[in-house]
């Protein structure tokens, strides 16, 4: 037998949930793994792939990890198995933004074929959110006719992107943020300590998925390197073009961005003055939009600086009256 996945608890009780209705004939032809970006969906998907699939499952339904199939899935190789995300532009310049017809398309021409090796194939969609709208109407028409042992499987972040003709023919399996006291201490097996996985987790909002990635990673001192930005503008000591060049000097303007909406709305929470609160959720509002302004045309710096403009206007506004509990 294939040696035991090392799940985190909210993603094992998902995947056992999955298991049971595979094995009971229960499980959907067509399933939505849905939940915050970064809780190992792909992870549990695709394990559930590797035992559908697998050829010799062991006593407790698990994949052999040896027979022929646990091979070619291993390899990326197996016939009967797929994974649909971007590809290729035309050109070969750049990968797409979106999931296109002509992928979907193929999948659904793989999927009338007959499986090659026992009864069964599985598509994963990663992510799923991403197929656009020509896309969506070739998928359904799969969906709308599923054959036995054809698995098409959905993974997002964002279901509501979805039409809902699409999510109404899947059955939902959502991951959810786990208690904190389950995250602390996933955080700490992964070898963060005590401190620093709870600075982070409260960064994170309680998604433990984020607070490893910035553990491992620059994520929280760029937190704090934002903060300090933000309170500089707010004195006067430093200007919205400088701050913004430098957010969008590198590939972490986006995660610039989501720490700045996230410190605006835990300023928000601390003010007793309502006007200043909702100056400051509208512009936690606009600092995700201009995010989502990363990823057009629109020149990144200019939206910025409009961003830290408004910052620096509604911190001279509180300087004049707001106050804090």
């Amino acid at each position: 037998m294939s040696a035991p996945v090392s799940f985190a608890p909210w993603q094992r009780r998902i995947y056992d949930q999955a298991a049971s209705s595979l094995d009971a004939g229960r499980l959907g032809h067509g399933l939505l793994f849905c939940g915050p970006a970064q809780l190992g969906k792909r992870a549990v998907a695709e394990r559930l792939a590797q035992r559908v699939l697998c050829q010799q499952r062991g006593a407790d339904g698990e994949p052999c990890g040896t027979c022929r199939s646990c091979h070619l899935i291993a390899a990326g190789t197996h016939p009967d198995y797929q994974v649909v995300s971007f590809v290729m532009n035309k050109e070969g310049t750049r990968l797409r933004t979106e999931i296109v017809i002509e992928q979907i398309r193929r999948l659904s021409e793989q999927m009338a074929l007959t499986p090659q090796y026992g009864g069964a194939q599985v598509v994963i969609i990663d992510p799923a959110d991403a197929i656009n709208t020509a896309a969506c109407n070739a998928l359904l028409k799969t969906l709308e006719e599923p054959v036995p042992g054809r698995y098409l499987w959905l993974v997002s972040a964002h279901p509501a992107r979805l039409p809902a003709t699409i999510r109404s023919r899947c059955q939902r399996l959502e991951f959810r943020l786990p208690p904190q006291a389950e995250a602390s201490a996933w955080l700490n097996a992964q070898g963060h300590a005590d401190a620093a996985a709870r600075e982070a987790l409260d960064a994170a909002r309680g998604h433990p998925g984020l607070a490893h990635e910035w553990l491992k990673g620059e994520g929280l001192k760029l937190r704090r390197e934002v903060a300090a930005d933000l309170a500089k503008l707010g004195r006067g000591e430093a200007s919205a073009s400088e701050v913004a060049q430098r957010w969008c000097g590198d590939e972490d303007a986006a995660l610039r961005l989501r720490h700045a909406a996230d410190l605006a709305l835990a300023d928000a929470a601390s003010l007793t003055d309502p006007v200043r609160a909702r100056s400051l959720a509208a512009w936690f509002d606009q600092a995700n939009r201009t995010r989502d302004l990363l990823r057009t045309t629109v020149r990144s710096d200019l939206a910025v600086i409009e961003l830290l403009l408004a910052w620096r206007a509604g911190e001279a506004g509180r300087a004049q009256g707001g106050t804090r509990k």
